[in-house]
């Protein structure tokens, strides 16, 4: 723009007589401070003289601070950090069924290594940069930098697309607004969130949430069951951290259009084909009756939901198939 004022100033000034690439070529040595000489008869002409000195003063200095600015750019790796978050929203828009997690602290960072775990795909919402490179510490994890409870922010995370949400702010408050807009976003998304008081638990399922958890409920729990059953901790632990395979309890869900629709558990041959453990079977209804350990003669419905255990590979392969 200094370039293109500094050549029409000349242009105007000299009432277009001197050729308009001279003009620029005029404007480029005085801001550039060359000194190639005169292209077009300036000295002399007091309104050219006055006009040089304002463009080389100002003009000038708008340069140079064009030029630190993009050196910076390239120097500080800023203009790496805008490629990657412009990368990261191309990556984020393309995502469908996935899973947005409003957080990364104490709750939020080992829910996204379980999430991760199951082959999940996961996008953070996190205002705190130390958060978020420590959330990228765990693998390349798409994250939003700014606020959850910004209504923007969450529609830049898919939240239209995606499959559930997990609210782990440390404030009430705010899960219970993120959870609200998340609602109204997406009548279907599936919405965990955070609790800490245990009077707004009635609040946040009343306004859209499908579970509520209390880390120090659950907590507490744990602590009562090292005490009691310390080896069946110590077994679901190792089962989750196990370095020799990922073996995960999970869900299958018969869809109206599976084949094995009316088959029974042993006609349809999960147990054999992915290598599952089926540890029970719930039938469609919401509230519906779940059967621990059902029998291979057990028929498969329509919105039936199994609960197994084994790899996560084999668990994935198999949600496929239903």
């Amino acid at each position: 723009m200094v370039i293109l004022g500094g050549s029409i100033g000349y242009y105007i000034i000299f009432k277009g007589e001197p050729s308009f690439i001279d003009c620029i070529y005029m404007t480029v040595i005085s801001l550039t401070t060359v000194g190639y000489g005169e292209v077009i008869p300036v000295t002399g002409n007091n309104t050219a003289q006055l006009f040089t000195m304002v463009l080389i003063t100002f003009g000038g200095g708008v340069l140079l601070y064009g030029i630190s600015t993009l050196t910076a750019l390239l120097i500080e790796g800023e203009l790496s950090g805008l490629l990657r978050t412009k990368q990261m929203q191309k990556q984020i828009e393309q995502l469908r069924e996935h899973y947005i997690v409003c957080g990364g602290g104490q709750t939020g960072l080992p829910l996204m290594v379980e999430l991760i775990k199951n082959s999940a795909q996961v996008v953070l919402i996190e205002l705190n940069e130390t958060q978020i490179e420590r959330a990228r510490g765990i693998g390349e994890v798409p994250y939003i930098r700014g606020d959850a409870t910004d209504d923007h922010n969450l529609l830049a995370a898919g939240i239209e697309r995606a499959s559930g949400i997990f609210t782990c702010l440390p404030s009430d408050k705010d899960n219970l607004y993120i959870t609200m807009t998340a609602r109204m976003y997406n009548k279907k998304i599936r919405i965990i969130s955070r609790m800490i008081d245990e009077k707004i638990r009635p609040k946040l399922l009343k306004a859209g949430a499908d579970g509520v958890v209390s880390p120090s409920a659950i907590g507490a729990l744990r602590m009562a069951s090292e005490m009691i059953r310390p080896t069946a901790v110590d077994f679901l632990d190792r089962m989750l951290r196990s370095q020799r395979g990922n073996l995960r309890i999970h869900q299958l869900t018969v869809s109206t259009e599976s084949a094995k629709v009316g088959k029974t558990l042993a006609e349809s041959d999960i147990e054999k084909r992915f290598n599952l453990l089926i540890l029970g079977a719930k039938e469609s209804a919401l509230n519906g009756e779940i059967e621990f350990n059902p029998p291979p003669t057990q028929r498969l419905e329509p919105g039936m939901t199994l609960i197994v255990m084994g790899e996560v590979e084999n668990i994935v392969r198999a949600q496929k198939d239903f």
